[in-house]
């Protein structure tokens, strides 16, 4: 069985930092990648930040500048630093790993439970 938990998020002022951590656990036997997503109020899911197995990452526009996502392979473990946090960065942000667990045939999709980040004054 695998498990995504993210942990980090919570109230912060405009201009502000948060750090948020995600943890894939189980029977692993291998990470394509991990990255982060956000629904905000009335929008649709979109990928935020996302580091694959070399290392290479993408970003968002709207978060480039911004946001930092790094990771701790002997962890299976994915941060996300973010900096000048703005009103519209409010969102549940949501971890994504895609994988490959014990007995599969292929990588599989699995989510976290998301985690709340709020921007306000």
């Amino acid at each position: 069985q695998i498990q995504v938990v993210e942990s980090g998020g919570g109230l912060v002022q405009p201009g502000g930092s948060l750090r948020l951590s995600c943890a894939a656990s189980g029977s692993i036997v291998s990470i394509n990648a991990m990255g982060w997503y956000r629904q905000g109020p009335g929008k649709e899911r979109e990928l935020v930040a996302r580091i694959i197995s070399g290392g290479g990452t993408n970003y968002a526009d709207s978060v480039k500048g911004r946001f930092t996502i790094s990771r701790d392979n002997a962890k299976n473990t994915v941060f996300l630093q973010m900096n000048s946090l703005k009103p519209e960065d409010t969102a549940v942000y949501y971890c994504n790993a895609i994988l490959l667990r014990t007995g599969a045939f292929g990588s599989s999709n699995y989510w976290g439970q998301g985690t709340q980040v709020t921007v306000s004054s």
